[in-house]
């Protein structure tokens, strides 16, 4: 076998292992993953940064270790939030219009996911290495944006939506009847 055959032998096996992890994980499977590399990258880098400078400590490495700990259970508990929204909302069967699949866990994740990677650019920096300015500046203005305003997760519902095909927010301006018909029924709405 050739180098280039085997090249794209080896590139194939990934392919497919790939594949099939999506199909098990799904997207939110793999954004979960994505920030769990971060974790991981963000406690290493600091870590080699804390030692290149003479800082390190077990009594702040254990409190890394704490500090992540809190991240996953804030992540499950926002899952959680997430379960709990879609069986109270398709076992009452009252149609409000809107499908309920992940909405809260994929801001979230985004959130810690532009967190650590703010941080392990500042550890890269430490580390010596130069740093786009304009990358930490990015972080940064997303990540405070995220903060401020709640609309700044929008992108991220919208990919939910168009990915799943289920509407994981309503839309922000009411659709327009084509055919003028007001909506009302004459049933009055008791509640």
């Amino acid at each position: 076998m050739t180098a280039p055959d085997k090249a794209t032998e080896i590139k194939g096996a990934i392919a497919l292992v790939l594949a099939t992890l999506t199909a098990l994980w799904g997207w939110l499977g793999w954004a979960i993953i994505i920030w769990a590399a971060c974790v991981l990258l963000d406690y290493a880098s600091g870590t080699a940064a804390a030692r290149r400078a003479g800082e390190w400590s077990s009594d702040v490495a254990r409190d890394g270790v704490w500090h992540k700990l809190g991240e996953i259970f804030a992540v499950l508990v926002a899952a959680l939030c997430d379960i709990a929204l879609h069986v109270i909302v398709e076992g009452s069967h009252v149609p409000i219009g809107i499908e309920i699949g992940p909405i809260i866990t994929p801001v979230v994740l985004l959130w810690y996911i532009i967190t650590e990677l703010g941080s392990i650019i500042e550890n890269a920096g430490r580390l010596g290495a130069p740093v786009p300015h304009w990358l930490q500046k990015s972080l940064k203005d997303y990540k405070d944006k995220l903060d401020a305003d709640a609309t700044a997760a929008a992108p991220v519902l919208d990919y939910v939506t168009e990915y799943t095909g289920k509407h994981a927010r309503e839309p922000e301006t009411p659709q327009e009847d084509p055919e003028g018909d007001s909506g009302e029924t004459g049933d009055a709405d008791p509640g």
